[in-house]
């Protein structure tokens, strides 16, 4: 029933019904004509629910080189925080996480204090992380999503046909693979936001062109840092939603 100030659809007809048959129940006389005096006991609704909903997906990657530049346990901080900051301030929202290497996997949130980065395993597989995340936001119908990145290194692995190819320096044939896939993503609409923790000539191309395709946005920071500019900008890009 419609109590006031409900963010309703009315539905009129079956309203107006509702008030005829309270009318006759009660032993009022109805002259044909005459306004029908309607309650809020006759309103017919539909729920609507104003709420603003995100569906995010966390690419964490898992490569040697995470560990061995000291980038590893800031990211790890960080994926912890934001599961945290979802499931308790914007419950929700939804998050997926995937960690990736050669190969990518998703990581249940549970399993995230328990995880570690893959050990002597050298290579960045962005391709095969952005397959899986799109696949996993795919899930999520009418709301915004958008895919966070965390890496400090350019793709140096990729899957085709499904067979893997590795080479360093990143040959044009893995860029190539691994842009089809953000082109893939931008036409799902989901936001690419790239948090970089290295510097380096083949990364700012790779991230260029990326950014370019997807019209996301991109942040070269510091593991001290990288907290600071993932989760203030959840928030704020929440808040401005709910504005």
């Amino acid at each position: 029933k419609y109590e006031y100030g409900d963010p309703v659809d009315r539905l009129i007809r079956r309203s107006m019904m509702n008030a005829v048959r309270r009318s006759k129940a009660e032993g009022s006389m109805l002259v044909p004509g005459s306004p029908v005096r309607m309650t809020s006991d006759d309103f017919e609704i539909r729920q609507t629910e104003l709420t603003s909903q995100d569906t995010t997906g966390l690419m964490l990657d898992l490569s040697l080189s995470m560990a061995l530049r000291g980038n590893f346990v800031a990211a790890k901080k960080v994926a912890l925080a934001l599961d945290d900051l979802i499931r308790t301030q914007f419950p929700k929202d939804v998050l997926y996480i995937v960690g990736f290497s050669t190969y990518a996997r998703e990581v249940k949130p549970e399993k995230l204090a328990h995880l570690s980065w893959d050990e002597f395993d050298p290579y960045t597989n962005i391709q095969h992380g952005l397959v899986m995340a799109r696949k996993l936001l795919s899930k999520a119908q009418g709301c915004t999503k958008q895919l966070v990145m965390i890496s400090d290194g350019e793709p140096t692995a990729h899957m085709e046909d499904g067979q893997i190819f590795l080479q360093y320096p990143p040959s044009p044939r893995t860029i190539l693979e691994t842009l089809k896939e953000v082109n893939r993503c931008t036409r799902q609409d989901i936001k690419i936001n790239t948090f970089m923790l290295e510097r380096s000539p083949y990364l700012f191309e790779f991230v260029g062109q990326m950014t370019r395709i997807n019209r996301g946005r991109v942040f070269y920071t510091s593991p001290d840092k990288l907290g600071e500019y993932i989760l203030v900008d959840y928030l704020a890009n929440r808040r401005r939603q709910l504005v």
